[in-house]
């Protein structure tokens, strides 16, 4: 899928492509392998997509929008909520019997999670930030996501300035532990 654009085409293509992979995952026998691959895959993509909305998205929501602080502050509480339930997967193979338990709550959750940035925050951020400042927002965000982690880190810090800080070398340590083990790669 393309990703550009500003930073709500950026973020519903990254939720498009995270819901293709739960298609793929559903449409797969219980206990097939695949399944945790894929599970890993869309992992990867949560993760990378939270932390740069996390950086970037959050800041600018709590800067735009009236009610921005409390609104930034339920959707981080659903990121850790699912970032949890990432880290309780990543320990399950697709055989064993929580997998399935596990990756239907994730499912629901991201589903439920995207649902509301869609049909609410973005509508809101459109109208109260300038087109100019929600392109930057895109950038921003497409940049980050390069070098966020993508592996689950329950405990690490979510808000500005700690998680800007932080996220780079969390990212490196995880793409280096994807390319040993082989994590991510679709065959």
């Amino acid at each position: 899928m393309g990703h550009g654009g500003d930073v709500i085409q950026e973020l519903t293509t990254d939720h498009r492509e995270v819901e293709e992979i739960f298609a793929q995952i559903e449409a797969l026998p219980t206990g097939d392998k695949r399944r945790k691959d894929l599970a890993d895959q869309a992992t990867i993509e949560l993760i990378r997509h939270s932390v740069a909305e996390e950086m970037h998205l959050y800041p600018a929501v709590r800067q735009y929008l009236p009610d921005g602080d409390a609104i930034a502050d339920r959707e981080i509480q659903d990121h850790s909520e699912a970032e949890r339930t990432m880290k309780d997967l990543e320990g399950c193979r697709a055989d064993d019997p929580q997998f399935d338990q596990l990756i239907g709550r994730l499912m629901r959750e991201i589903r439920e999670h995207v649902t509301d940035e869609e049909q609410n925050l973005f509508p809101q951020l459109r109208q109260a930030a300038a087109p100019e400042d929600l392109e930057q927002l895109g950038e921003k965000v497409r940049t980050a996501k390069k070098t966020a982690p993508t592996r689950p880190h329950p405990a690490a810090p979510d808000k500005p300035p700690a998680n800007k800080l932080l996220a780079p070398g969390a990212g490196m340590v995880d793409r280096i532990r994807d390319a040993l083990s082989g994590r991510g790669k679709t065959d």
